[in-house]
């Protein structure tokens, strides 16, 4: 049953989060290796200073910010803060280089962005003259930045300090801005390319995002207990849907770890209750398990053989379906081997693992269910805010991505192509209603995908 969510943006939902469970954690980021928590009073209330400061710098209401940075607590707290003062977010692909970065920045009208460091802030300097919006630039880390203007450049630090001071002069202001606030205004953009040409900003609305939390919660179980490592991409949909739309929802904890390089310690020191990978990564799981077995060898190597030998013809039997024998040897497997295994990869905990975005091979994925890892295969795009169809673990179809989240319509268009409907199917490309036109057709979104039925569903 799909879970009943109050009809809130998330910049509100933030606000009642704070609320209700004030001192409840909300976010932890790993410096210099140790954790440190956000309640979600903290939460709402250093957002809110943040989006004070980018009013004072010049940021307007229904403006737009970008944010150019790994995903870090300054990410989500400037996107919040944005959207409690009613602006909208923009995120931009780190690695991309400064050509990419000022194509977006210029076709999105950025008037603010927010840098992680130096290196993000040289990209911007160096497209300036094409980015005539642009009216400040904020930096979240700010080594080496002594010597840049003071005009243009302002550290993280103080654009918490200006918001501070300024909601002594406006303390209603992001009261006023949540009160006229509704489900019909964009809260994020996204750029996506599709499979040709220069990249697109899919402008989601709140309706979409709510939409999409209820799809995500209901067809994957998550609740207030759910934990999850933020790793991915913040400019990319998927993370989105798990770092902020589901979490603000559902008031669950967010870990950010020290950085991308650090992302397999920090699975285990965090062993998350829900993982995302896509089929890269998990590849690379795949092989870090084969080489510490290869170093393991001998007694150990073997054991893993015959569980695994074992274990795999009823890798995609459901739980409640398994055999007394079944559930015997797999608890044995656990016990002696897969244990640890999954406490080697982070994933001891996980309750719900999921790829998406690409093709996986069949063999990697029941490589992972032998071991007990509770994967499932999802689809989704930015156009559909995210998930549209998972698996269940209660039902483990080889090969298929599941049938439809709840409040999303499939069929089958010409040339089988897949058509999603419902509240997840985004509001449009900014700045380009031909393209729009071309992607929603009679309230159906055209993905592009080719689709066929799987046998079993």
């Amino acid at each position: 049953m799909a879970p009943l969510l109050p009809d809130l943006t998330l910049p509100q939902m933030l606000r009642e989060q704070a609320r209700l469970h004030g001192r409840r954690t909300a976010v932890r980021q790993k410096e210099f290796g140790i954790w440190h928590p956000l309640t979600w009073a903290d939460y709402y209330a250093r957002a809110a200073h943040v989006g004070l400061g980018l009013t004072a710098l010049g940021l307007g209401e229904k403006g737009h910010l970008a944010v150019l940075s790994e995903n870090r607590v300054e990410w989500v707290l400037a996107q919040l803060g944005a959207g409690l003062v009613g602006a909208v977010t923009v995120g931009v692909y780190a690695t991309s280089p400064a050509v990419e970065v000022a194509y977006v920045l210029a076709h999105c009208d950025a008037e603010i962005v927010v840098c992680e460091d130096q290196e993000q802030v040289d990209k911007v300097l160096e497209k300036r003259d094409e980015l005539p919006c642009l009216k400040r630039i904020v930096v979240i880390e700010t080594k080496g930045m002594r010597s840049y203007p003071a005009d243009l450049v302002v550290s993280f630090g103080a654009l918490e300090e200006i918001g501070r001071a300024a909601e002594k002069d406006h303390p209603r202001l992001v009261e006023e801005r949540l009160a006229r606030q509704t489900l019909e205004d964009i809260g994020l953009m996204i750029y996506t390319s599709g499979s040709t040409g220069r990249p697109k900003g899919a402008m989601l609305a709140y309706r979409n995002l709510r939409a999409q939390a209820i799809a995500v919660i209901d067809k994957l179980g998550l609740d207030e207990t759910t934990t999850h490592l933020s790793y991915l991409p913040l400019c990319h949909v998927a993370e989105q849907m798990l770092t902020t739309v589901a979490p603000l929802h559902l008031g669950s904890r967010i870990d950010f770890g020290e950085s991308l390089r650090t992302v397999q310690e920090d699975l285990r020191e965090v062993a998350p209750s829900m993982f995302l990978g896509v089929p890269r990564i998990w590849e690379k799981l795949a092989s870090s398990i084969h080489i510490k077995l290869m170093e393991a060898g001998g007694l150990r190597r073997k054991l893993f053989d015959a569980f695994y030998a074992a274990c795999e013809p009823f890798a995609e039997v459901p739980a409640s379906e398994r055999t007394l024998r079944q559930r015997l040897i797999q608890g044995a497997a656990h016990a002696l081997i897969f244990r640890s295994l999954l406490n080697f990869i982070g994933l001891r905990e996980t309750r719900i693992a999921m790829t998406g975005a690409a093709p996986i091979s069949p063999k990697i994925v029941r490589f992972f269910r032998t071991l007990g890892v509770p994967l499932v295969e999802v689809y989704g795009a930015t156009e559909t805010s995210g998930l549209a169809t998972a698996q269940t673990l209660a039902r483990l179809v080889p090969g298929s991505v599941g049938t439809a989240a709840a409040g999303v319509e499939l069929k089958r268009g010409a040339f089988d192509e897949l058509l999603v409907k419902g509240d997840v199917v985004f509001a449009g490309y900014y700045k380009n209603e031909a393209a729009t036109k071309a992607a929603i057709v009679d309230g159906w979104l055209h993905t592009g995908d080719v689709v066929a039925e799987a046998d079993g569903e």
